[in-house]
């Protein structure tokens, strides 16, 4: 069952959003709010598998309450508005928009836009955690190299050997490379 959180905030457009998903398969609407400012609160009590916004343009306080989803429960997000200006579209997707579509709600195409929707926000998610995941290699890296400069300099080795140094603290203590580089770190800065 795909739980949708819907937001509209066009009253002639309301019913045909609603429509269309009330005649799908396997979709349940778990929530229907007329202003995006409750939507932080709502996704936290709901966790919708995806939220529809349809609005005439995104104002500022949609995009915001976007941006404060996506900080905190990102959320596959489809909008749906007659605003076809490339600053709103810019504005929409960095606010963690994930289909931005103009001109109108097909119910034949609602189904297929939701699912575009959603893929293209997983291979964001996986982008971002990889991209986060490298990121906190570079810096244990940088670390474990600022360690083995301190072991070397302190006990007159071979990178190899203070690197042999680093490897044998973590088994022992059972932590990561990063940590145990870390540990030296801020041993060295208590005695520095």
């Amino acid at each position: 069952m795909l739980k949708v959180l819907l937001v509209d905030d066009t009253s002639h457009r309301a019913s045909a959003l609603k429509d269309a998903l009330g005649a799908m398969e396997g979709v349940v609407v778990a929530c229907t709010l007329e202003s995006a400012l409750e939507l932080p609160q709502r996704v936290a009590e709901h966790h919708p598998d995806i939220v529809l916004i349809d609005t005439e343009s995104p104002s500022r306080d949609v995009l915001e309450q976007l941006a404060a989803v996506s900080a905190v429960a990102p959320r596959p997000v489809v909008l749906f508005t007659d605003d076809a200006q490339d600053d709103a579209i810019r504005a929409a997707l960095r606010a963690g928009v994930s289909a931005y579509v103009v001109d109108g709600i097909s119910a034949q195409r609602l189904d297929s836009i939701m699912r575009v929707a959603m893929e293209r926000f997983e291979a964001t998610q996986r982008l971002r955690a990889e991209l986060e995941d490298t990121r906190t290699r570079l810096a244990e890296r940088k670390v474990i190299e600022r360690a083995k400069g301190i072991l070397m300099q302190q006990r007159r080795c071979t990178e190899q050997e203070a690197f042999a140094s680093l490897r044998s603290l973590a088994m022992q203590r059972g932590i990561r490379l990063g940590e145990a580089a870390q540990q030296v770190l801020d041993v060295a800065s208590l005695l520095g």
